[in-house]
C-alpha cells in the first residue's frame, strides 16, 4: 500500500511539473510576443486587454486566424509563420483562461492613465468648417477603429480619426453638441472636438466597459464596467477623476458588475442597471444634491429632519430593490417616471415606478425584448412604445398609458435596431439577427403595417439606420469591410447616396442626441 501512495504522489508530482512548465513556456511566449502591445498584465497597452471578458464578441477561432494572419489596417502581426499551430492553440487558451488574481484598476491608474491630446487654449473658438454643426453625423467604422465627422447635408466625410479599440455603448453629446465622448470595451474614454476636427483627451476608467452616459449640464461622465465592477464618474470636460463606486448591495457582501448606466435629464440623475443584483440605482448628479433617506423622516420644522440619511453626496445613491431579479436591460417611458424592462428569460416585461421603487405592471412578452433599441411615438391619441425582439422576428408595439401589447408585427427576421423621426412617418428596423439579414423594412407609424422591404446589397447585413436631425433622410449601415453608408429619401424611401466606410455600425446624428429625439435612442 505505501509503494501505491509513493506511486500516486510520485505520478502526481510528474504531472503538476509538467503542467507548471508548460504554463512557464506559454508566459514567456506570451511575454516574447504580446506584451510590449497587450501589456505583461493582459489588461491592454497600445493593443486591447487580452482577457476573456474582453475577447467575448472575437470567440477562440477567430483569436487562432488573428494570432496567425493578424489583423489588416493594424499594428497586429501575424505570427503564423514562427508559431506552430500547437503553439497558436496554446497561446488562445492562454488570453481565454481568467488570471488567477482578479485584475484591478486603482483610482491611481485612472488618474495616471488621462492625458491631454492638445492644449485645451488652443481648441478653436468657431467650427474649422462651414457644416450644420446640429446636422453632423459621428459613423462608427469598426473595421480599422475609427470614426469618421459626416456632414449630414452635403453628404460628405468632413473626417476621419482613430478612437480605442472596439469603440462600444454609442458615444455621448454634450449638450451644445461641440464635444463627444467615445468608450472603448477595455475601458478607454476619448473626448473628440466637433468644432476643431481634433481628440482632445483621453482616460482609462476600467478594463472591460459596457456604456457610458453624460448629465445634462455636460458637467459629469458616467462609466459602466463590469470589470471591476464599479461605476466611474468623471470630469467630462477634463475627463479628471470625481468618484469611484463599487457596486455592491447594502451590507457591501455581494458584488455587482455593471450591465448600464443611463441619463435621466429631468430626473437630474444616471440609471444605473446591475448584472448581478436585483436592484436599479438612481444616482443624483447636482452638486448640490440632497441625501437620500430611506423609509420615513420625521419634519417638524421645515428643514429640520429627525432622520439618518442611507446615502449622501456628492452623487448619492437611491436603491430601488425591490425586484424579483436584475433588470439589465431597459427604456424609460415618456414621462421619465418609469422604465420598462424585461426578465431574463424573455418571456415577461416589467414597469417600475421609480419614484415609488417597485414594479406596477407586468406584461407577457416573446423573444427577447431588446428595449434599449426602443422608440415611442403619437398614435391615435396615445404614445406608443415600439422595440424589436432579439429571438422573434417580431416588433412588439405596447400602450404607455395602459402598459397592455397593442400590436405584434411579425417581420423578416430578428432584428437589433428601431429608428425613427417625429417628422417622419415612418420607421425602420433591421433583420440583422436572422436569414434575411440583408433587408430592413420600414413600417408606417399610423396603420402599424409594413409598407417596404428594402435590401441595398444583396448579402451584406444592413443593420443600424439613423435620420438626420430635419427627418428627411435616412442613413442605413451596409456590410463589412467594403462596407456602405446607404442614404435614403425619408419621404419616397428612393436611394440618394452612397457614402463608402470600413465596416459600418452605428452612426448618431448630433441634433436627434442633443434634441432627445423620440425616434432614437438616449
Amino acid at each position: 500500500m505505501r509503494r501505491l501512495e509513493l506511486l500516486v504522489v510520485g505520478s502526481f508530482l510528474a504531472t503538476s511539473a509538467a503542467t507548471a512548465a508548460e504554463d512557464a513556456a506559454i508566459r514567456s511566449l506570451y511575454t516574447a510576443l504580446c506584451a510590449v502591445c497587450h501589456g505583461g498584465d493582459r489588461l491592454g497597452g497600445t493593443g486591447p486587454a487580452l482577457l476573456p471578458e474582453s475577447l467575448g464578441r472575437l470567440g477562440p477561432d477567430r483569436a487562432r486566424r488573428v494570432v496567425a494572419e493578424g489583423r489588416p489596417a493594424t499594428q497586429m502581426p501575424g505570427f503564423g509563420e514562427v508559431l506552430a499551430p500547437e503553439q497558436i492553440e496554446a497561446l488562445v487558451a492562454y488570453i481565454f483562461t481568467p488570471p488567477r488574481e482578479p485584475p484591478v484598476w486603482t483610482e491611481a491608474q485612472i488618474r495616471a492613465s488621462r492625458r491631454w491630446l492638445v492644449d485645451p487654449a488652443r481648441l478653436p473658438a468657431r467650427p474649422v468648417h462651414d457644416a450644420d454643426p446640429s446636422n453632423l453625423f459621428v459613423l462608427v467604422e469598426q473595421g480599422d477603429h475609427h470614426a469618421s465627422v459626416l456632414d449630414g447635408d452635403r453628404l460628405v466625410r468632413l473626417a476621419r480619426f482613430p478612437t480605442p479599440y472596439a469603440v462600444h455603448g454609442g458615444p455621448k453629446f454634450t449638450p451644445d453638441g461641440r464635444f463627444v465622448h467615445f468608450v472603448s470595451r477595455d475601458g478607454w474614454v476619448l473626448r473628440y472636438d466637433l468644432w476643431g476636427l481634433l481628440p482632445v483627451a483621453e482616460v482609462r476608467a476600467g478594463i472591460n466597459t459596457r456604456n457610458i452616459a453624460i448629465s445634462a449640464d455636460g458637467r459629469v461622465l458616467a462609466v459602466a464596467n463590469w470589470l471591476p465592477p464599479t461605476l466611474v464618474l468623471l470630469d467630462a470636460a477634463s475627463l479628471e477623476l470625481l468618484k469611484v463606486i463599487e457596486v455592491s448591495d447594502r451590507r457591501g457582501e455581494r458584488r455587482s458588475r455593471v450591465s448600464a448606466v443611463y441619463a435621466a435629464p429631468p430626473r437630474n440623475s444616471f440609471l444605473v442597471a446591475l448584472k448581478d443584483l436585483a436592484e436599479l440605482w438612481e444616482i443624483d448628479w447636482r452638486p448640490d444634491a440632497p441625501p437620500v433617506f430611506e423609509g420615513l423622516v420625521h419634519s417638524h420644522e421645515k428643514g429640520m429632519l429627525e432622520a439618518i440619511p442611507s446615502s449622501v453626496g456628492p452623487f448619492p445613491i437611491r436603491r430601488i430593490d425591490e425586484l424579483p431579479e436584475p433588470m439589465d436591460d431597459f427604456v424609460f417611458d415618456p414621462s421619465w417616471r418609469h422604465v420598462v424592462g424585461s426578465s431574463r428569460d424573455g418571456n415577461k416585461l416589467r414597469v417600475v415606478n421609480l419614484d415609488v421603487r417597485r414594479v406596477i405592471a407586468e406584461v407577457p412578452a416573446a423573444g427577447l425584448p431588446h428595449l434599449g433599441a426602443g422608440i415611442t411615438f403619437e398614435h391615435q391619441g396615445t404614445r406608443l412604445l415600439a422595440f424589436p425582439n432579439l429571438r422573434e422576428a417580431s416588433l412588439t408595439v405596447l400602450d404607455t398609458r395602459t402598459w397592455q401589447v397593442v400590436k405584434r408585427i411579425e417581420t423578416l427576421g430578428p432584428g437589433f435596431f428601431l429608428r425613427s423621426h417625429e417628422k417622419s412617418r415612418y420607421a425602420w428596423l433591421d433583420a440583422s439577427l436572422g436569414r434575411k439579414r440583408d433587408t430592413v423594412q420600414v413600417i408606417d407609424k399610423a396603420t402599424l403595417e409594413i409598407v417596404r422591404t428594402l435590401t441595398p446589397v444583396p448579402g451584406a447585413t444592413a443593420a443600424h439606420t439613423e435620420f438626420d436631425r430635419h427627418g428627411r433622410r435616412v442613413l442605413l449601415s451596409v456590410g463589412d469591410r467594403d462596407g456602405w453608408v446607404v442614404v435614403y429619401d425619408a419621404a419616397t424611401l428612393k436611394e440618394v447616396k452612397r457614402i463608402p466606410a470600413d465596416k459600418p455600425s452605428g452612426k448618431y446624428n448630433v441634433g436627434n442626441k442633443i434634441g432627445r429625439s423620440e425616434g432614437t435612442s438616449h
